[in-house]
């Protein structure tokens, strides 16, 4: 699988992220495989003029194992008005993943806060009381989730905290299929591309003048 445009505009590139390919280039490799890198091949002229973190105009990040749409600027004071948007709430993203898990319920908004682990880089943790042990600030987060039909749930998010839909998911029942880190269970469906740790996709994202293109799941979520 590899990256592509899903749609564009003078300000906007919507990009499609396979699994299993990070966002940016892999920590000690910087000429490794990434969208980063594979935009910068296709389009040499935004290898320039962004800020650091934000290069090529790549507005967010998703997961290694996440596949689905990344919006990217075409210009720094384009990258500024999404991060604003971000910042504000104003973009909601919506998200599909598979669980194993079972819940008596359809529908359920989380809004629980989440920090960094006490001790471990990799891994973030919810708010279950005033000393719940963790790291630095508490960051606000709502998820709505809804299911959809059998293993498949729906994440929508309007904020943007690490390991954000994961993390919620996990902490009312709903673990994300093969995500050991938070209570998954069993892998991935069989033709998971070598890599990818768990089912989680985004959809797409709506809001302030920057609706994506929808985006299906991979193909292997069905096989």
């Amino acid at each position: 699988m590899t990256p592509g445009i899903l749609a564009e505009t003078e300000s906007w590139t919507w990009l499609s992220k396979p699994p299993g390919l990070p966002v940016f280039p892999p920590h000690g490799d910087a000429t490794g495989p990434s969208l980063l890198r594979w935009l910068l091949e296709l389009r040499p002229e935004v290898a320039a003029g962004f800020p650091p973190g934000f290069e090529g105009g790549l507005a967010h990040r998703l997961d290694n194992s996440t596949s689905g749409v990344v919006l990217a600027a075409r210009s720094a004071d384009d990258l500024v008005r999404a991060r604003q948007a971000f910042t504000e709430g104003r973009l909601h993203k919506t998200y599909r993943f598979l669980t194993a898990r079972t819940v008596p319920w359809t529908q359920h908004v989380v809004e629980t806060r989440i920090a960094h682990h006490p001790r471990r880089r990799d891994r973030m943790v919810v708010e279950r009381g005033r000393s719940t042990p963790h790291r630095g600030r508490w960051y606000p987060a709502s998820t709505r989730l809804r299911h959809v039909a059998g293993s498949l749930w729906e994440a929508s998010i309007n904020t943007g905290v690490m390991h954000q839909i994961r993390l919620h998911a996990a902490s009312v029942g709903l673990a994300l299929t093969g995500d050991h880190r938070y209570g998954g269970g069993r892998q991935p469906p069989g033709g998971a591309p070598p890599g990818v740790a768990f089912a989680l996709h985004h959809v797409g994202l709506t809001g302030a003048d920057l609706d994506s293109p929808r985006l299906a799941p991979p193909a292997w979520w069905s096989g």
